[in-house]
């Protein structure tokens, strides 16, 4: 198999695409066509300041060596969520990110869930039992509020993550399934900002995993491989395996179904329900943030309960 371009061996093949592709050119087609998804649907420009969340992996420190050797202002936000797993996952993920950053000269911004909120992402949800105490519903809370949060604070536009295509079609796949209206109209490459809340985009949205993690690979990153060690048996990863088993018999099945639905979209699906969602937002009196909740947004209302029974705990310690 030879490259496309200079007929050098091929690294990469990419049946969807009818493309392969050796090491220098599949690295330079990466970079080339992150900037015609970022420029296509008017995801930020080099005024804008970009604040890229990054977990350690593979999209997201691939995403921003990206938008770094396309010369955006990016700097990046790590949230230490005090994971453990048997191995140290945070520590793991912080020691690769930190490193990353350092070896490039660009800022991290780090967020301790421990030291600001006083309990790890696995505590809090044993201690308010949101999710039946698994913890991937206080995760993602917690992330979203401090990814807003510290767009806010510190004066970002934008806000970026490394979703792929893989990820972005096995959500979209797992929403459409239920018909999940609330989720489906906020699902896309952007998100337009609101007041109080920065515009999110994910540049890396037409990219397969395979092309992220080879694009890591060759380019030397250091990643965790590593998944999170609560997303055992998550209804995510077994709708990827389904839609792996389609793609592997129709080449591009995915790439279609997303950018299928990206079109119905713009012609109008979900359009009234899209004003519905804006409307019913207000500003949380706790942290400022907007929310569509009554009163305190769902972050402040799980801190809350999270100090509660850690004074039950600590009164009962006490009487013991």
């Amino acid at each position: 198999m030879r490259c496309r371009k200079c007929s050098k061996p091929a690294v990469i093949n990419m049946r969807h695409h009818k493309l392969a592709l050796c090491k220098e050119h599949f690295l330079e087609w990466i970079v080339e066509q992150t900037e015609r998804f970022i420029r296509k649907y008017r995801m930020f420009t080099h005024d804008d300041k970009v604040l890229v969340a990054v977990s350690g992996g593979k999209d997201s420190l691939g995403l921003w060596d990206v938008l770094w050797r396309l010369g955006y202002q990016a700097d990046g936000l790590y949230i230490d969520l005090g994971i453990d797993g048997g191995f140290g996952y945070s520590n793991q993920s912080k020691e690769l990110t930190v490193a990353f950053a350092e070896e490039r000269g660009l800022k991290l911004h780090i967020v301790d869930v421990v030291a600001s909120y006083g309990a790890t992402i696995p505590e809090m949800a044993r201690l308010t039992h949101r999710g039946k105490g698994k913890p991937c519903s206080v995760c993602g809370l917690v992330k979203r509020h401090e990814m807003n949060r510290i767009a806010r604070d510190f004066g970002y536009s934008v806000l970026a993550t490394g979703h792929n295509l893989d990820d972005e079609a096995a959500v979209l796949f797992g929403n459409t399934l239920t018909w999940a209206t609330g989720y489906l109209v906020r699902q896309g490459p952007v998100l337009e900002a609101v007041p109080g809340l920065a515009r999110k985009v994910k540049p890396f949205f037409r990219f397969y995993e395979r092309e992220t993690a080879a694009y890591a690979l060759l380019r030397g990153i250091k990643y965790i491989y590593d998944e999170c060690p609560f997303s055992v048996g998550a209804k995510s990863i077994y709708y990827k395996k389904l839609l792996n088993r389609l793609e592997a018999d129709r080449p591009g099945a995915k790439l279609q179904f997303y950018l299928g639905f990206l079109r119905a979209k713009e012609e109008g699906l979900f359009a009234q329900r899209a004003e519905e969602v804006v409307e019913t937002l207000h500003t949380c009196p706790v942290c400022g943030q907007p929310t569509s909740a009554p009163g305190k947004c769902a972050f402040c209302r799980l801190v809350e309960r999270v100090e509660e029974a850690k004074r039950r705990r600590e009164l009962s310690n006490a009487s013991s």
